[in-house]
């Protein structure tokens, strides 16, 4: 779950006049003068019955210029806005929307908060009623399109009184920059991949083996042959005889997650519902792209990694590095990661695969773990990224991930109806081909291979770095 510090800040602010007026007619107050028009059919048997309509829109029009100076100025309301959780993709966050009214007269409030597409799809409008002197607040929920900075708007407020003649025009200054962070899985979602760690764990701990390695195991009497630069010279002092320090195999190992953020990254993919052989979104059904799942990816493995006893690093490129985080433990750590692959950005152009394989190899020059996410370009030659893959297995364990194209496999898998089918069905099949032949060489060389489809990712990514630990590959 994402941590409570998270959240963007609240805000609150006195409201202001919207325009230089502010004031206008009610719906009812327009009805009532209309209202007045049927009295001119009296009229026409009478001329002096005209006038009668002439006094009661006279009449009318008072009362809304009375109602309307007993509205309280704009200065005189107070508005704010609270987010009540961090907003990430895939979830709904919930906002409460805070009027106070520092009059006497009892406000009938409409509210528009002015939030941008990367928050909401839709504004809304939302009433509620504040009495004097005591906080009326409204909580409705959104759900967010994208990840990054979004720049939160003002808080447009249109109030009137009961009788509801004549109502006034506010706005209030709530702007902020709110973080929209990638999606998460579920608590129920990430437990049974928490519980498989705790029993790799415990298998590790019971077949672990002392006196080699560098991790700190416990004290004991110095013996004849052990290496003086072992001995504890706290404790010897101590205890007035010679102590070592006792040492066992490394139980945490770094893992680094390197993400491409490159064109290839920028395709958008159904989440769920029913797909079509055609790239249009259905309603109902939420398009995200490639690089928004890679993320969420990231943002679980980082989370089950730390839990495991690891320590995890994020380098996230494209022509040049976007994010770098060197590997580290805790839940600030975890929040640095989140917060960085938050703003990671799919660039338009190729991503530079092998600047990123010697920016890594230089951050990390001992043995790791490399989750690589990325997609396979379709070129004459061998991409580039399969070139920085077979360098970085020299010297890591390399998890491959290359993101497939649902719409391609749909294409591929029909029954062409026609010969422009047929045609499309050929070209989606060889390109299949393509991926599964530059895979299965890399494999050869050593490293995991994995070719999936977005939805599918965080699993089998979660699934197969419990397969490392277990099998202690690193």
């Amino acid at each position: 779950m994402i941590s409570a510090s998270l959240h963007p800040e609240p805000v609150r602010a006195a409201c202001e006049r919207r325009s230089r007026w502010g004031f206008a007619l009610t719906g009812r107050s327009i009805g009532l003068l209309i209202v007045g028009f049927f009295l001119l059919i009296p009229g026409f048997w009478d001329g002096r019955l005209s006038y009668s309509m002439l006094a009661w829109d006279a009449l009318v029009l008072l009362a809304a210029w009375v109602d309307g100076v007993r509205l309280p100025h704009a200065a005189e309301l107070t508005a704010g806005r609270v987010w009540t959780n961090a907003p990430a993709l895939d979830s709904e966050s919930e906002i409460e929307v805070t009027v106070e009214n520092n009059s006497r007269v009892i406000l009938d409030c409409r509210l528009v908060d002015d939030l941008p597409p990367e928050l909401t799809a839709k504004l809304g409008v939302h009433r509620v009623t504040v009495f004097p002197r005591v906080p009326a607040s409204v909580r409705y929920r959104i759900e967010p399109q994208e990840r990054g900075d979004a720049e939160a708007g003002w808080l447009y407020v249109r109030y009137r009184s009961p009788l509801g003649l004549a109502e006034r025009w506010a706005k209030a200054p709530l702007t902020q920059t709110v973080r929209v962070y990638p999606a998460l899985r579920t608590g129920e979602e990430q437990q049974i991949f928490l519980a498989r760690s705790r029993q790799i764990d415990l298998q590790l701990r019971l077949a672990r083996q002392r006196g080699l390695g560098r991790d700190f195991e416990s004290l004991r009497e110095y013996r004849e042959g052990d290496d003086l630069r072992d001995i504890c010279w706290t404790a010897t002092a101590r205890r007035a005889s010679l102590i070592t320090r006792q040492y066992q195999t490394e139980r945490s190992q770094p893992v680094w997650v390197v993400l491409d953020c490159g064109r290839l990254m920028r395709s958008r993919v159904a989440l769920a519902g029913k797909r079509s052989a055609l790239p249009v979104a259905e309603p109902g059904v939420r398009i995200h792209s490639k690089l928004d799942y890679a993320c969420t990816t990231a943002v679980s493995l980082a989370q089950l990694a730390l839990y495991s006893g690891d320590r995890v690093g994020l380098l996230a490129y494209g022509q040049t590095v976007q994010q770098r985080v060197l590997p580290g433990r805790g839940s600030a750590h975890l929040r640095q990661l989140i917060e960085s692959l938050s703003q990671v950005r799919a660039e338009g152009s190729e991503a530079d695969h092998l600047r990123a394989t010697a920016t890594l190899n230089r951050l990390q020059p001992r043995r790791a773990l490399i989750l690589w996410i990325t997609d396979l370009a379709e070129t004459a030659m061998r991409p580039e990224v399969i070139d920085g893959a077979i360098q970085l297995l020299r010297r890591h364990v390399l998890l491959f991930v290359a993101m497939a194209q649902p719409e391609v496999n749909l294409i591929a898998e029909a029954r062409p109806k026609n010969v422009e089918q047929m045609f499309r069905a050929t070209a989606a099949q060889e390109m299949a081909g393509r991926r599964e032949l530059l895979l299965a060489r890399l494999h050869e060389q050593g490293a995991l291979t994995l070719d999936l489809n977005p939805e599918l990712l965080t699993s089998s990514v979660l699934n197969q770095y419990l397969t490392v630990k277990e099998r202690a590959m690193v």
